[in-house]
């Protein structure tokens, strides 16, 4: 028996014209209904959203769920946009309503997997009365359940983070910490998975994550499939850096650690001590590194060594160099020694990330 249905349920509102447009009119397809195992993706949508917290997952999961149609996979997912509110209709924080398929009072079916878009954490918007006791119920029910950005604290206000590691947009996490020290909270990574609960960094960071969880159920060379139509650059993994260790040293105006850090820059492939840069910036290396870590909330052995594994990232990525030739231009010295920094940092090794992240254009 064949079942016609919508892939996706999320309508955009045209203010101007009044006139309701379905998000992706048109797209239906029949599906033999008692081969596939069904696998309902939920996204949350509270008002003030951010549009790309839901927008970026949904279209990674409305793709997956046309591509594993046309390849016959086993798995069928069927994506809904769900409100947070006592209404279908959403206000998003850029002012696009969006017409989502129903509520969350609404919600008739098991969820496989619940995906909580972000609003804004500052602003202490007033979540519907029930939403949070209903994401708690629905934490111990799924098989996954997923924060976009600032919609890790409304995993935490729920109670589902207790105990768990987890991330949010790196501009938040001190105050998630802060708000909720029972969270483990880790300020860098894209993406924290702590059994079965994801939690993501900011806006785009969704659709790695959203990558991640179809790679989980699909196989990694699908999920690259996904990447391409979509034409990101990188499907990154959930522990790179949320940003640059370079754009983080631009928060100091010291002038002696500023002074220090561009010396450092042009030097990377040399060795480097605490001496050296506190030489750098005319001062005692007991004063310096404190002064570093006041300024820089790092330690200077541990931001030399972001640095020189970001910069070996990139040539792995960007240059046909050997690994040797990149350990020693990074100050690695040797390709063994790069080679245990990154399985240390970032769980993989260089080789399975030139592999991973090369770009073929």
């Amino acid at each position: 028996m064949f079942h016609e249905t919508k892939l996706v349920s999320a309508h955009f509102v045209q203010e101007d014209k009044k006139q309701v447009i379905p998000a992706n009119a048109g797209i239906t397809h029949c599906i033999l209904t008692m081969s596939k195992e069904e696998k309902h993706i939920v996204i949350l949508v509270p008002s003030n959203s951010a549009l790309m917290d839901m927008a970026g997952p949904l279209e990674v999961f409305n793709r997956a769920a046309i591509l594993a149609q046309r390849e016959e996979q086993d798995i069928r997912y069927i994506v809904h946009t769900v409100s947070g509110e006592q209404t279908r209709q959403v206000i998003t924080s850029s002012f696009l309503p969006i017409l989502c398929e129903s509520t969350f009072h609404e919600v008739d079916y098991p969820i496989d997997t619940l995906i909580l878009s972000g609003i804004p954490a500052d602003e202490n918007q007033p979540l519907d009365a029930l939403l949070l006791p209903w994401i708690a119920a629905q934490a111990k029910q799924v098989r996954r359940i997923c924060s976009v950005c600032s919609g890790t604290f409304m995993l935490a206000q729920a109670g589902v983070l207790d105990g768990k590691r987890a991330t949010t947009h790196w501009r938040l996490c001190q105050r998630l910490a802060d708000m909720f020290p029972e969270i483990k909270v880790e300020n860098t990574p894209v993406f924290v998975k702590d059994g079965n609960i994801y939690t993501s960094a900011g806006v785009t960071t969704g659709m790695d994550m959203a990558l991640a969880l179809v790679e989980e159920d699909m196989g990694r060379s699908f999920a690259l499939d996904i990447a391409r139509q979509m034409v990101l650059f990188l499907k990154r993994p959930g522990n790179q850096s949320q940003y640059s260790t370079m754009l983080e040293a631009q928060e100091t105006d010291y002038e002696p650690v500023k002074a220090a850090l561009s010396w450092l820059h042009k030097h990377l492939h040399e060795e480097i001590t605490v001496e050296r840069l506190a030489q750098q910036a005319t001062m005692s290396p007991r004063n310096f590194a404190r002064i570093f870590v006041q300024e820089l909330k790092i330690t200077p052995a541990r931001y030399v060594e972001k640095l020189r594994l970001e910069q070996a990232c990139r040539s792995l990525t960007e240059k046909k160099l050997t690994q040797d030739e990149i350990a020693v231009q990074t100050g690695f010295g040797n390709a063994e020694n790069m080679r245990k920094v990154f399985l240390r940092t970032m769980e993989v090794t260089p080789s399975q990330y030139r592999k991973r992240f090369r770009s073929t254009f």
